[in-house]
């Protein structure tokens, strides 16, 4: 790596994508031709280079098989949506590798790293080219992915796996957890339909102590079964009656898009009395005290006494009697 390698890494911690996509339909066409022109190679999919930036290998992705659409939209997103205080960041970043550059790390960009940072325009950081050494040594090809989208990544792989007949995914999973930001996430990326669980929360006349009190009983799972679980299948958009939370009633409906995906996202989406409509079963995850902050932060105080004795207990029943995170192919 020469100076300008590392600059470049700096900026791509600091700024990530913002600056490379102007044009999108010009963007798309210079991934297509780039990727159509690259064999598939080893080595992992992606790399950190700063804990909210990825570099996602073109080679790897080929290798694995993955659709160049789905990389593109997180290429994109991550464009439209740069990190903030990228400049503090890039600063901190050019410390950082002038340290390593003391300690021997870069030995090829060492002797004239400060000549050419005396030339570089700090006060208005500009994106540069990999010197030509390091292209001719690499081959880099590669983009530039926000952080938040490498959760997914196991997901997509599993996903590209399956039969297009059973490209339905169940994320099940912990209150606060992640489950909707992660289908939102699924969604936005590869285009999928959703249905929340959310939607079928048990109504209060069905509240019965023995229905209450039996495992996975505390969702709408006769009214999933009649106006979702028939059309999970099947490519063509559908509606469902929705619970609101907030009125504790029906109120309106909500259609799921036409996709070739569906995503069925929330606690008791794996419940047994759906069968194994399901290509792909995830369970999301979270540490007992980062689920407390979550669920603070987000509901408020008087909502938490509410997940903590009521609600949470009864989600914690329903994974071990039917042994839900035990059975998920993915933990996320």
């Amino acid at each position: 790596m020469e100076p300008r390698d590392v600059v470049k890494l700096c900026y791509q911690a600091a700024f990530g994508a913002g600056h490379l996509l102007q044009d999108l339909e010009a963007a798309r066409q210079y991934l297509e031709k780039e990727y159509a022109a690259l064999e598939a190679g080893p080595g992992d999919i992606y790399e950190w280079i700063h804990p909210r930036v990825c570099r996602v290998s073109l080679a790897a992705w080929k290798r694995e098989g993955l659709p160049l659409e789905w990389l593109y939209h997180m290429f994109a997103e991550s464009a439209a949506h740069p990190p903030g205080d990228g400049e503090a960041v890039f600063r901190d970043c050019l410390d950082t590798a002038g340290q390593l550059m003391e300690e021997g790390v870069f030995p090829a960009a060492a002797g004239s790293w400060k000549a050419y940072l005396s030339e570089y325009p700090l006060h208005q950081p500009k994106a540069v080219h990999h010197s030509e050494g390091y292209r001719n040594r690499y081959h880099p090809a590669y983009r530039l992915v926000c952080g938040r989208f490498i959760r997914i990544f196991p997901i997509l792989q599993a996903l590209a796996e399956l039969p297009r007949e059973k490209r339905v995914v169940a994320l099940d999973g912990r209150s606060a957890s992640g489950k909707t930001t992660l289908a939102g996430m699924l969604a936005d990326v590869t285009g999928a339909g959703v249905v929340h669980m959310d939607d079928f929360f048990l109504p209060p006349g069905l509240r019965s102590p023995d229905r209450l009190a039996e495992p996975g009983g505390n969702v709408h799972y006769e009214r999933f079964i009649e106006e979702a679980l028939p059309f999970l299948k099947d490519p063509r958009a559908f509606r469902y009656r929705r619970f609101d939370c907030s009125r504790m009633e029906l109120s309106g409906e909500r259609e799921v898009r036409e996709a070739g995906i569906r995503i069925v996202e929330g606690a008791y989406s794996c419940h047994p009395l759906f069968g194994e409509y399901m290509g792909l079963r995830v369970f999301c995850d979270v540490a007992p005290r980062e689920q407390i902050r979550r669920i603070r932060q987000r509901n408020g105080e008087e909502m938490l006494h509410s997940f903590r004795d009521r609600w949470i207990p009864m989600e914690e029943q329903y994974f071990r009697h039917f042994q839900i995170r035990e059975r998920a192919a993915l933990v996320c």
